[in-house]
């Protein structure tokens, strides 16, 4: 049902699979009146009338200060979801396991708990359990997006700004009594784009203008992410296109590995064909790829890898290296078996790291096209790309301006394989 309600008294309530709502992302819409976003960069975007906005949802947390985006008529601003954030560093990921144990902060009138789970970490309820939907024990919040606009039309984004460390569960927008919501007035794009990355295809601690080309400071950042300035976000911006940013800050490639949830560290093979994957949050759900099909596949993953131990400066021919790049090449395969049309672009980024590690891509990259039969007849369906500061411009996550300076080379790159490349 997607009716709008409103009189002359109560706001206009939009349900959020009201048909003007283009959305894209991942997003788990088991309960269309219930989504789950829980990638970056998942959004959704309509035209309305008068005043104001507001987003009534339920923000199911594991770290970090979670923040929404919005830009309306263009102007883009953020805005605070509660949480049990308390400013304790979360990051890197791994520190989540001593943060899980402590105790709740109290409910303030700004902060409201959200009662799911251990202390202030929330999970999703197991849609196993017989207990009955009114009785679950969960807390929507009504944010303000907007308020005191020109009383006209408006265009609006909303989008989700940072990764798997908070799922939010869309309830509905609220508008004006008597307010109107249309669809976008652009037709959706029919270039598609994905990303497997980790905090920086997310853009993690991007808004630091301050520390571009520093480390990055002793203080959590995360408020300070944001996924619409990432390098994969304007290179898809850039070209035209739909992105599906499935990224996670600390995530490695391959499990046992990286910064994210350790100490049972989950990288790429574990994230790219699920919708729900944070294991502090829930159970796994599994994506269904016919939803969504790109013809540029972007994985940018590897940089994680050198954690707890950097493998592959160390002994680039030892058993653990080799078994590395292996499973890149497996990676690579699996990919191509979803999407056998599509071009898949291999990447790590900016920051500093090991050349050993672009060094094992494009190795794999080269071992995945060579045993391709068909390549002479259709050229290479992997490239191993790499920016003109790869591994040395900046010791800590890339800010914005080092965000801008990817997409730029990476757009023109993209643009150097087409038309062919959007042809499939």
């Amino acid at each position: 049902m997607t009716d709008i309600t409103a009189d002359a008294r109560i706001r206009v309530a939009i349900p959020p699979n009201h048909p003007a709502l283009r959305t894209m992302g991942r997003i788990d819409d088991a309960d269309p009146m219930r989504p789950i976003w829980v990638y970056p960069y998942t959004q959704a975007a309509f035209r309305f009338t008068g005043t104001s906005l507001t987003a009534t949802v339920i923000n199911y947390w594991n770290y970090g200060d979670t923040q929404l985006g919005v830009i309306i008529d263009g102007v883009t601003t953020k805005v605070r979801i509660p949480s049990g954030f308390t400013g304790i560093n979360d990051m890197p990921n791994d520190s989540t396991i001593v943060r899980n144990n402590l105790a709740a902060p109290a409910a303030t009138a700004s902060a409201p708990r959200t009662p799911i789970g251990k202390g202030w970490t929330t999970t999703l309820a197991d849609p196993t359990d017989a207990t009955p939907a009114a009785q679950m024990p969960v807390t929507p919040v009504t944010i303000t997006l907007a308020e005191h606009l020109p009383d006209i039309e408006h265009e609006v984004v909303v989008y989700k700004r940072q990764d798997g460390q908070h799922y939010l569960q869309i309830l509905g927008f609220g508008l004006d009594a008597g307010a109107r919501v249309m669809p976008p007035l652009e037709a959706a794009p029919t270039r598609r784009i994905e990303v497997y990355g980790d905090s920086v295809s997310c853009g993690e601690r991007n808004e630091a203008s301050l520390y571009a080309g520093k480390p990055d400071p002793e203080a959590d950042l995360s408020a300070y992410s944001d996924s619409w300035k990432s390098y994969c976000a304007i290179t898809a911006r850039h070209l035209g296109a739909a992105l599906h940013d499935v990224s996670q800050g600390g995530a490695s490639l391959i499990d046992g590995i990286g910064w994210f949830s350790g100490p049972d560290y989950i990288g790429q093979e574990s994230i790219w064909d699920r919708i729900e994957y944070n294991p502090t949050l829930g159970t796994t759900t599994p994506w269904d790829f016919a939803r969504y099909t790109p013809q540029v596949v972007i994985v940018a993953v590897g940089q994680n890898d050198a954690h707890p131990y950097d493998f592959m400066a160390s002994d680039y021919d030892g058993e653990q290296a080799a078994h590395w790049r292996a499973r890149y090449v497996d990676f690579l395969r699996t990919i191509h078996a979803q999407y056998p049309q599509a071009t898949i672009i291999c990447l790590t980024t900016v920051l500093q790291h090991d050349p050993a590690w672009d060094r094992a891509i494009g190795d794999a990259v080269r071992t995945f096209n060579d045993a391709l039969s068909d390549q002479a007849a259709h050229g290479p369906l992997a490239y191993h790309f790499l920016f003109s500061r790869n591994g040395s411009a900046t010791p800590g996550h890339p800010r914005v301006v080092e965000h801008e300076e990817m997409a730029r080379e990476l757009t023109a790159f993209i643009e150097s394989l087409e038309p062919g490349v959007w042809e499939n």
